[in-house]
Parts: C-alpha cells; sequence; structure tokens
C-alpha cells in the first residue's frame, strides 16, 4: 500500500515513559517510517504504508490501545461475491480504517477505524466511489430505496418483464417447438414483422426492468471491475446487438448466421429478475429472529409528571422517570420497582415460564410483560442500554459476521468474474474456428451461456445467508453468539471444560440432609439450629437459616467459635453447632451421627454438627446443589463424541465426587484463576479443540483463552464480555444447543458452498459446448440464465432450513435471547 499518515488516539497514557513505549512499539511495525507521539493530546502521527490494523495491534500490545470507532454503511447494488470484495479492498485501504466486512446478505459494510482519522460520510464515500452507493446506517436517503421495498419493488420489475418476454418467447420458441404455430406466423405476420415485433418487446424489456444491468454493468466493465451485472450486461447486450444486425442489416452476416435472439436476451433478464425477487423474499425472512426481538420494544409508555399520568413515546423515556406499568403491559425500559406488587412474564430472558413475582425494590427488564397488578417503577436504563437493546445488537453483530471459511471464497471469486470472461472470450474463437455451420450462431449461443451461467451470486450468497438464519435461530433457543467466528469454532471443539461453582452448580449452598439422633425431631432441632446461625453471615449458616421456614426463634448469648462454628441460648436451651473437631473438644460424642457425617462428606458435602444442651442432636449437611439439566447435558456432550472436563478452585475432595457423580472424565481442582489457562492448555494438548463453560469474574480468563468462551448467562458483566458465547441463563442444555446449531449450520455452509462452486465447475463447460462434439446438446442461454437464477433461491432456501433447527436439549422453555448479568456469582 501507498506511504500514508494516520493519527491514533491513544489511551491509558499517565506518563512520558509510556510514551516512550508507544513510540518504539509502533517504530517496530515493518513498513513504519516515523512515529511520534505527543502526550499532552494522547495522539500519535504515524507515517506507514502498513496496514493500520498492525498500528493497532502494536499499540495495544504495548498496552495503550489506540481508540477505535466502528459503523455500519448501507451498500446498494450488491449482487454478487465479487462486489462483495471490490468493497472491502475499498473500504481496507481508505486511511484509517482497521478493518472492514462486506455483507452480501444483509446488504450492509461494518467498518472498524481509527477514531478521528475518518467519519462515517467519509466511508460511505469510498463506497461510492468504488461504484457502490453507501450511507451511514440510519442516515438520510440519498436515492436507494429501502431494504424492505426491495422485494415490492423487483416484483413489479419481474412481472413487467415476464409480461413483455413471454410473447417473445412464444413467437420465436414457439415457432421452432410447433412446426404449425410457425406456419401460421409466417402466414400472417411474416418473418420480418415478428422480428420488428420482438425487438419492440425486447427493447422495451432491457430498457425498462433491465436497464439495472446495464447501468451498473458497464460502468463495472470499464472500471476494470466486472461483477455479475456485467455478465448479464455483455451476455443480453451480445444477444441483442447480434439480433439487431440481423434484423436491420442481415446482408452484414455470413449466409445463414442471420438469426435473432432476441428470446435470448428478453427471457434471461426475466428469469434473472425472478431468481432475485425470490431470492430477496427469502432473504427477507432470514431477519425473522431480529424482527421478533424488535417487536418485543413497545412503542409507546405511561410516565407520571407533575404528578399526571401522561403517553410518551419510547425515546422520549429519560432515566429517573416513574413509569406507571398496567396489568399487560410490556414493560418500556429497563426499571425498579418503587410500590406495588405483580408477576411478570420473564421467559423472553430467562426461558423459565414461570412468572416471576415483583415488588418494590425489584428489577424489571424492559420487554418483559407484566402480569395482573399495577406497578410504578423508576427508570433506570433507556433505548440503547436496555437489556434488550443489547441483545438485538449483539445478534445484529453476530449475523453480519464474517467465518473464517469466507476468506477461501473471497479469494476464489476475487478472480472469478475475470476468469469467466476469459473463458466466454475463448469459447467464442474455439467456435469460430472448429464449429459447424453456422459456426457465428453456435458461438454467440455457447459464449452468451458461459457469461450468464456463471454469475457469482450463490458464492456471495452461500456463507452470510446461513450465518443470519443460524445466528437467529440459536437467539430464539437462548443461546447469543457475540462473535460471528465463534460459530464455526465452536462446532470444532473436541472437549468441553466447565467451571463448577455457579456453572455446573447453582453457586450456592443449600440444607440438603438432616439426620437426628434418637429422641430429637428433625423441624425442632432446625428450627433451633437456624436461629443460631441467624447470627452468622458464613454461607452455610445462611442455607441453614433458609431451610428453617417460618419466622425464626430469638438467640441469646450468641458466641462465634472461629473456624469451629456457633453457640447460642435459644428458647431455654444451649445450642451447639459446628464441626466434628468442635464437639471432640468439648466433649461431646456424636455416637452414629459421625459415621453419617462421614458418609455425607465421601458425597462430596459439608457435615455439620449440632447439640442440644449437651447432647449430640443432629447432623447437617450442607452442598451446592447441581443445576437442573446439568447431568442430561452432559450425557448428551457424551453422545456427541464430546469429552467433558472440570476446572474448580475447590477443593479436589468435593470436585472428585460431583464428577463422579455426574459422569465427568476430567477433573482439574484447587486452581486460581491462572491455573485454568494452564488447565485449558494441558486440555487443548491432549483433545483439540475446546470450549470453556464459566460465570465469575475469575473465570474470565479461561473464557478469553478458550479456543471459545462460553458465558452463563447469570453469571458477571465481566465473564460474558470474554466470552465468544452467551447462554440465555443457567441452564446448561443450552450449551448443547449452541453446539447443536453450530454444527448444523456449518453443515449448511458446506452445503451451499458445495452446491455453489459444483454448480458452476460442472457447468460452465457443458455451456461452453464440450458435449457437442459427443452428441450432446447445447446449453441454451435460456436455460443458463433459469439454472443461474434457481442456484441462488437453492442456496437461500436451503440456508432457511436452519430456523427449523431443534434444540438439542429442550429446556422447559427457551427464550428469544440471553440475558446479561443480574448479579455477580460467586468467585471460587
Amino acid at each position: 500500500m501507498s506511504a500514508q499518515t494516520t493519527s491514533l488516539k491513544i489511551t491509558g497514557m499517565s506518563c512520558a515513559g509510556c510514551v516512550g513505549r508507544v513510540e518504539r512499539a509502533l517504530l517496530a511495525v515493518p513498513g513504519v517510517a516515523e512515529a511520534s507521539v505527543n502526550f499532552a493530546t494522547k495522539t500519535a502521527q504515524v507515517h506507514h504504508d502498513s496496514p493500520v490494523a498492525a498500528l493497532t495491534q502494536a499499540a495495544a500490545g504495548a498496552g495503550y490501545p489506540a481508540e477505535v470507532s466502528e459503523t455500519t454503511l448501507t451498500v446498494e447494488g450488491l449482487s454478487c461475491a465479487s462486489c462483495v470484495g471490490r468493497v472491502e479492498r475499498a473500504l481496507n485501504a481508505a486511511p484509517g480504517v482497521v478493518e472492514a466486512q462486506v455483507n452480501l446478505a444483509t446488504r450492509t459494510a461494518r467498518v472498524s477505524y481509527v477514531t478521528g482519522s475518518t467519519d462515517p460520510a467519509a466511508l460511505a464515500a469510498v463506497s461510492t466511489a468504488a461504484g457502490y452507493a453507501a450511507r451511514p446506517e440510519g442516515g438520510a436517503e440519498d436515492g436507494g430505496e429501502e431494504p424492505s421495498d426491495e422485494a415490492a419493488i423487483l416484483k413489479r420489475q419481474t412481472l413487467l418483464a415476464i409480461l413483455l418476454a413471454l410473447p417473445v418467447f412464444l413467437i420465436e420458441m414457439g415457432g421452432h417447438m410447433i412446426p404449425a404455430l410457425h406456419h401460421w406466423i409466417m402466414a400472417t405476420i411474416g418473418q420480418q414483422t415478428s422480428y420488428l415485433i420482438q425487438f419492440a418487446l425486447t427493447t422495451v424489456l432491457l430498457f425498462g426492468p433491465g436497464r439495472v444491468f446495464y447501468a451498473k454493468g458497464f460502468p463495472a466493465l470499464l472500471r476494470g471491475a466486472p461483477d455479475m451485472n456485467a455478465l448479464v450486461a455483455l451476455g443480453t447486450g451480445a444477444a441483442y446487438g447480434f439480433s439487431l444486425v440481423a434484423t436491420f442489416a442481415p446482408g452484414l452476416l455470413p449466409a445463414g448466421t442471420a438469426n435473432v435472439y432476441y428470446e435470448a436476451a428478453a427471457v434471461i433478464v426475466a428469469l434473472i429478475l425472478l431468481g432475485r425477487w425470490l431470492e430477496a423474499r427469502a432473504r427477507g425472512r432470514t431477519g425473522a429472529a431480529i424482527e421478533a426481538l424488535v417487536g418485543l420494544q413497545p412503542r409507546h409508555a405511561r410516565i407520571e409528571r407533575n404528578g399526571q399520568p401522561v403517553e410518551v413515546e419510547i425515546a422520549d423515556i429519560q432515566p429517573g422517570d416513574t413509569l406507571l406499568i398496567r396489568p399487560g403491559d410490556r414493560i418500556p425500559a429497563d426499571a425498579r420497582v418503587l410500590d406495588g406488587q405483580s408477576h411478570v412474564d420473564e421467559s423472553m430472558i430467562t426461558g423459565e415460564p414461570v412468572p416471576v413475582t415483583k415488588s418494590a425494590g425489584d428489577t424489571l427488564v424492559g420487554g418483559t410483560v407484566n402480569g395482573a397488578g399495577a406497578l410504578r417503577a423508576r427508570a433506570e436504563k433507556v433505548g440503547a442500554d436496555t437489556v434488550l437493546a443489547q441483545i438485538i445488537r449483539m445478534v445484529e453483530q453476530a449475523q453480519g459476521a464474517k467465518l473464517p471459511i469466507q476468506s477461501v471464497v473471497d479469494r476464489i471469486t476475487l478472480w472469478f468474474v475475470p476468469i469467466v470472461m476469459g473463458v466466454a472470450a475463448l469459447t467464442v474463437l474455439v467456435w469460430l474456428a472448429f464449429g459447424p455451420s453456422p459456426a457465428l450462431g453456435h458461438a454467440l449461443v455457447a459464449g452468451v451461456a458461459v457469461l450468464i451461467i456463471a454469475c457469482p451470486c450463490a458464492m456471495g450468497l452461500a456463507t452470510p445467508t446461513s450465518i443470519m438464519v443460524g445466528t437467529g435461530r440459536a437467539a430464539e433457543l437462548g443461546v447469543l453468539f457475540r462473535k460471528g467466528d465463534a460459530l464455526q469454532r465452536l462446532q470444532e471443539a473436541r472437549v468441553i471444560a466447565f467451571d463448577k461453582t455457579g456453572t455446573l452448580t447453582l453457586g450456592r449452598p443449600e440444607l440438603t440432609d438432616l439426620t437426628t439422633a434418637d429422641g430429637f425431631e428433625r423441624d425442632s432441632v432446625l428450627r433451633l439450629a437456624a436461629a443460631v446461625e441467624a447470627q452468622s453471615e458464613h454461607p452455610i449458616a445462611e442455607a441453614i437459616t433458609r431451610a428453617a421456614e417460618g419466622d425464626l426463634l430469638a438467640a441469646e448469648a450468641f458466641e462465634s467459635l472461629t473456624g469451629l462454628g456457633a453457640r447460642a441460648r435459644v428458647a431455654g436451651q444451649d445450642v451447639l453447632i459446628g464441626a466434628d473437631r468442635l464437639f471432640d473438644r468439648e466433649g461431646i460424642a456424636l455416637g452414629p451421627l459421625r459415621e453419617t457425617g462421614a458418609a455425607l462428606a465421601a458425597e462430596g458435602k459439608t457435615p455439620l454438627y449440632a447439640a442440644i444442651d449437651g447432647r449430640a442432636a443432629a447432623v447437617l449437611a450442607v452442598s451446592d446443589p447441581v443445576k437442573p439439566g446439568t447431568a442430561e447435558a452432559i450425557e448428551r456432550f457424551h453422545r456427541m463424541g464430546l469429552s467433558v472436563a472440570m476446572i474448580t478452585g475447590d477443593n479436589t475432595r468435593t470436585a472428585q465426587a460431583l464428577a463422579a457423580k455426574l459422569g465427568i472424565d476430567a477433573v482439574t481442582a484447587e486452581v486460581m484463576p491462572e491455573g485454568k489457562v494452564a488447565a485449558l492448555d494441558a486440555l487443548r494438548a491432549d483433545h483439540g479443540a475446546l470450549a470453556f463453560v464459566g460465570d465469575g469474574i475469575n473465570d474470565a480468563p479461561a473464557l478469553a483463552h478458550a479456543d471459545t468462551g462460553i458465558a452463563v448467562g447469570t453469571g458477571t458483566d465481566v465473564a460474558i464480555e470474554a466470552a465468544d458465547v452467551v447462554l440465555m441463563s443457567g441452564d446448561l442444555r443450552g450449551v448443547a444447543n449452541a453446539l447443536e446449531v453450530s454444527r448444523a449450520t456449518m453443515r449448511n455452509i458446506r452445503q451451499n458452498l458445495g452446491w455453489a462452486f459444483g454448480y458452476n465447475v460442472l457447468l460452465i463447460p457443458v455451456a461452453a459446448g464440450v458435449l457437442y462434439p459427443f452428441g450432446g446438446p447445447m446449453l441454451s442461454p435460456v436455460l443458463a440464465a433459469g439454472a443461474m437464477a434457481l442456484s441462488s433461491v437453492f442456496v437461500v432456501t436451503n440456508a432457511l432450513r436452519l430456523r427449523r433447527v431443534r434444540a438439542a436439549l429442550p429446556a422447559t422453555r427457551q427464550a428469544a435471547a440471553p440475558a446479561p448479568a443480574a448479579a455477580p456469582a460467586p468467585a471460587e
């Protein structure tokens, strides 16, 4: 690339030493001639001929990342994979651009650029200069039609084209297929008049509905960047031009070659327009998941202004406004209840079908549905900051992503159209040199057929349409692919590694067992023990307190025995609760309770003992219960041919007991967060690609280090930000669903690419006429146009099958998308 100067906004600099480190890092990048960092303005001026991405990576690697912005452009005129490559190359070559990705299915370009070096309007101008008019998404219209109108416009153009092409086809081809019709035409209107009628109808068609091919194709050809439109323009233009000469100056042609091909030009345009219309209709259905999510947003809300209820647009809600939520209303923003009580259906976020009770102090998520009660709530997050808006944004980003497999397609299609034009030219020359009489007619038919059948529409649509439908279906199943390439990497995983606390388990201890000694009643012992533990803040104490329903008894003379337990006087009785060593110290015999406690400890549970008035009364066991569906999910992973591992900071005995219970293949216990990263490396060396599932802050390094990081949606924001995939809720059956969608989508992409490339490899030689010398047919340009149009429709329709992907392990009910964290999960 040519030398340029780029200005980077550098973050994180705090002293002159930082300046030196940034300059050294930038100067170390190959192609950088000069780098000057200004500490006062926090900017770096770099003179370079290297990619801008290399500069930003170098700055980030030194610990001072450059500030990068992102914009999405709506791009018009994209019709094939070649167009995508040209727009991407133009944008990537623009000053300040870090990366540009163009998506044929969505007709958009997502551009990352160094903040301050350019802006969305300038980037749109770059695309427009390359021949593809663009505008920043959400910007003012510049004459192009809205995507939602595309199918309707194509429908009108297609119907008019068919209306004009049908008489031409009947006059010319009907006469060839039905001799009586040919004789009738010759006897009534004559051959020349039939040519003139075909000329008139074809001219209106080509310069009416078919005008788009010439308006875009010929300029692309003149720029030396031919695309699909250029192929169609060349093919139909050649057929139409030859027919004009045959109609009005037949003497210029060799004897016997003055035939017309108006029907080929007319029907080709009509069929390609029909294919584009069907493709646009099908492509419109690929965004159904986004439409469903957007449909969850209410348009109006009732708020309290000056003590009076006022109905406003959603966009007018401000943080701090008091929302008045009536029974049955969809909640307009993320809020906190001020007063009132109701049940709210949060299934779109959590996947749980049972409505959640809400009262003063509870949080509400925008888009969820209020039940029978009325609520007053204070708006906390509105507009783009709400959970639902974030979900929509992340699904859109995933749908617009480019998978690694697409880079192979891009490299091929970069040269595809020029090669096809060369093949078409060679075909014409071979037929002229060696073809039977009339050689010119055969050469024209074969050359036009090659140009038409080789349009790379299907190649360009093969990957992005599958991604759109696959990630949308994943969202409906409660799985959000935050990073598009995770869709490809996840299906490559050979081992699934899990954090324990908060991921495999609920993340908080619960009372699971209570066995009493002779002469004591369970409920009575539990109430006395809970009264003592209510004075403690230890998680185990909280578990016992939660297990005792109803009002707690009052405890007096409470004493905490550090590392051992606690004692207090409750209802006139002395109550002691703690570990077995506390009872040994106090000289209280545990009797049979000691064996029961040892058995519970062997199961990975934590045993505690209670004594009342100096007598051993009961053994209680507390553990972190396994989440519902976890065992089912692990069994499913094994059936998928995957190994399952657990990496935890918990003690080895507890971890081994849980692994034995769930059928986990490998366990690494008692590790710090950095130890989890090392454990992942060991697993990767033994098994290959891996995915890690976690929820806590301490899981963030492992989530980022894994080939695919999967965050539990009930976990922390830090974990979710570090992950590639986010689950709707804490149900690990969602991991199985993520794997199922990933595998189905990649299988679908391979089918589409196999069809797109196989179709061209097989039919281009047929169109060129290689079968003719062996008694085979020549491929009519009309049939070539029909096959090309159907190829694109096949690819999009095949991608739409992903909408029917079933959950590998359906939970009680799947939701539209996952939720970001509600509260931090306990760290191990």
